[in-house]
């Protein structure tokens, strides 16, 4: 499988709340525990871990849709690309190599699998729309097929035992992606994630830790994993999520309703300047889409197909326009073909 063969099924659009709620992801933490975590381990302990994980995709049918990418054998635009798709973190990206890091994924990109990053396996489910139980109920079932094959590191105690104290316990992190220009217009962004701090749970940018906010895309989570069941955290991030997506709804109505002609101004001249501009910034593209993303949700633009709208989030980006190209391009040489690209999607192939 290639790097550009993982379709993603989370980009079209499909799913409750879509309209906000981009993507839903589970993802658990595990160790193997035979091996010590990847950060101390040696390289044969590392290549032992891929190769109990390559003997599954022989031992179990249910594993037949899988291949194992090993990131040292991929070039650095295709790490980055993986990480575009949400399927690798950046630093897997950086040191998989160094770690004999792999990932195992299926071309749908529901179920993907990063080895060797942080700790010996992430397991990952992505769903569009707010889907975190129907997530949940996917990697479940998947986890339960790995240890029957797999004798994971676990502690009476403490539940599974991994790399960084944070993820010990049930090793689940949920999230939930969420698009919210109207409390960001609103200036209200700022309050709703400090409420959402207050009841444990922690908001990220489009890739996670340590990345900002672009085009007002959100990535709530949780911040414990010790003491409440996976059902429980699920539960409450879903419901959070839900009030996220009722303000987000009610501000947009708000806005319209204070500022309509004004609102409406920025969203037709935003979709006008992704029709027409011959060059486009990755950043101003996607504060752009955004506002078209709203005025097709809103009615004030015509509909266009959010399948289309979500691929772009992930093709405008600088690994894929490279991939796609078929070699490595300049800032600016990205930012023609990211308008031609972004132009021929809106336009139909308009030059």
């Amino acid at each position: 499988m290639k790097v550009e063969d993982i379709k993603l099924e989370w980009l079209k659009g499909k799913g409750p709340n879509s309209n906000i709620a981009v993507s839903s992801r589970i993802r658990l933490a595990r160790n193997l525990k035979a091996y010590p975590f990847p950060s101390v381990a040696k390289r044969s302990d590392l290549e032992g871990v891929v190769k109990e994980i390559r003997e599954l995709l022989h031992k179990d049918p249910y594993f037949k849709p899988f291949s194992v990418l090993m990131l040292g054998e991929l070039s650095q635009i295709e790490r980055e690309a993986l990480v575009e798709k949400h399927l690798i973190s950046p630093d897997h990206a950086n040191n998989g190599d160094k770690r004999y890091g792999a990932l195992l994924v299926e071309e749908e990109g529901v179920l993907s699998m990063m080895i060797n990053e942080e700790d010996h396996l992430r397991i990952q489910c992505f769903l569009g729309g707010l889907q975190l139980s129907e997530a949940w109920r996917i990697i479940d079932q998947f986890d339960s097929i790995l240890e029957k094959y797999i004798d994971y590191a676990f502690d009476e105690e403490f539940g599974y035992l991994t790399s960084c104290p944070t993820n010990v316990g049930t090793g689940l992190r949920a999230s939930v992606m969420l698009h919210l220009p109207a409390l960001t217009i609103a200036k209200k962004i700022g309050r709703v994630i400090e409420e959402l701090s207050k009841l444990g749970l922690t908001v990220r940018g489009l890739y996670g830790e340590g990345t900002g906010a672009i085009g007002n895309l959100y990535q709530i989570s949780n911040q414990i994993t010790l003491g409440p069941s996976e059902e429980e955290v699920v539960d409450k991030i879903e419901k959070i999520a839900l009030r996220v997506i009722e303000e987000e709804e009610l501000t947009r109505k708000h806005i319209l309703k204070l500022k309509g002609l004004e609102l409406e101004d920025s969203i037709w001249r935003a979709y006008g300047i992704l029709k027409h501009a011959r060059l486009i910034s990755s950043k101003e593209a996607m504060e752009l889409l955004s506002k078209v993303r709203m005025g097709v949700d809103m009615g004030i633009l015509p509909a266009i197909d959010k399948n289309k709208l979500n691929e772009l989030i992930i093709k405008i980006r600088p690994a894929h326009l490279q991939l796609s190209i078929g070699k490595e391009l300049s800032p600016e040489e990205r930012d023609k073909f990211r308008a031609d690209l972004i132009r021929s999607s809106f336009t139909g192939g308009e030059k």
